[in-house]
């Protein structure tokens, strides 16, 4: 692959799809060669508005495709495992959206599989890979809010009744669809183990949580509190709050600005990210450094963290009674 473009296949034709194949197509290095919904119409019409070679109307059908570097899964979470295991067993390296899969059952086994068969396997969620990490991970590595306290982390979007949000077999809810970010948020900046949890939900008419808010005491004094919303407008703003001032992060579903404070607020500088395309491109350039290089995974998303977050979420699911047939589904 080294010279040449990655030939990625799109499983899926939702909105995350239509993302993708916007950031491909101006995208270098890196290009969509087919895309695979359950209709072949749909498919085709999908291919038409983006320039797309190949349309099939089967996701096997693009699994089976000899050129395709990549299969990325953009379906539901719900449906995210058949299908990255049918990829798997065919020897397609993958690329599968977040939240990866159902539960961590599913995640366990997917991951396992691609070990054992020597697959590539990569977790799509896209704030790992950007920019803004490496530049608010040296902020703090070289002291310029002393030593972290407090970090926190909110993502709210008004979704109305949207049927991945409220249906239980779609795997619905905030946490899954939103929550994973302000979890994956506090994750990338401290790792430090989980001392004590808290956390409650308010949940729609059909058990899925619409509100969340997580309060985590982790190891070294650090306290990190999440909310998560799927009925309201949230301010979407990360702070990483330390002894001699503070980060802020305009937006962490994709930052774009980050504006570091001294001591009583005053403020120091504000960094903006490198322009981007649409914020999804530096998931696939990741994937295709790691393709070159021979690796299983990504290094800015090990398996290790994509399973650490996904038995988080089962907890707090169990917790809160929010269940998915998954849930009682043995994976095979």
């Amino acid at each position: 692959m080294e010279g040449r473009d990655m030939r990625v296949g799109i499983i899926g034709a939702g909105w995350i799809a239509e993302k993708a194949a916007l950031t491909l197509k101006d995208l270098d290095g890196v290009t969509c060669h087919a895309i695979a919904s359950r209709t072949r119409e749909k498919a085709e019409q999908f291919a038409m508005k983006w320039g797309i070679p190949k349309a099939f109307g089967s996701y096997s059908e693009l699994i089976e495709d000899a050129e395709i570097d990549l299969v990325y899964v953009a379906t539901p979470h719900s449906h995210h495992y058949d299908v990255t295991r049918e990829a798997i067993e065919k020897g397609k390296p993958c690329l599968v959206e977040k939240a990866f899969m159902a539960n961590l059952r599913q995640s366990e086994a997917i991951v396992r599989l691609a070990r054992e068969k020597g697959i590539f396997l990569a977790e799509a969620i896209w704030t790992r890979y950007q920019p803004a990490v490496g530049i608010v991970r040296r902020l703090i590595a070289d002291g310029r809010i002393g030593t972290p306290r407090l970090i926190t982390a909110t993502l709210g979007y008004s979704m109305g009744n949207k049927e991945r949000i409220m249906r239980p077999e779609l795997c619905g809810g905030a946490l899954l669809d939103l929550g994973v970010y302000a979890i994956n948020f506090v994750r990338m900046f401290c790792d430090a183990d989980i001392e004590h949890i808290e956390s409650q939900c308010v949940k729609s008419d059909t058990g899925m949580d619409l509100s969340n808010a997580i309060s985590m005491r982790l190891s070294g004094g650090i306290l990190a509190n999440m909310q998560s919303s799927a009925c309201c407008v949230g301010d979407n703003i990360g702070v990483i709050a330390g002894t001699e001032g503070n980060i802020i992060i305009d937006n962490i579903n994709n930052p774009q600005k980050i504006r570091v404070n001294g001591k009583d607020r005053v403020f120091i500088e504000e960094i903006d990210v490198p322009r981007q395309i649409t914020g999804y491109e530096y998931q696939f350039t990741a994937c295709k450094q790691a393709l070159i290089d021979g690796l299983a995974e990504p290094k800015e998303m090990p398996h290790a963290e994509t399973l650490y977050v996904m038995k988080l979420m089962d907890e707090l699911r169990a917790k809160w009674g929010v269940h998915y047939p998954m849930d009682d589904e043995e994976t095979v």
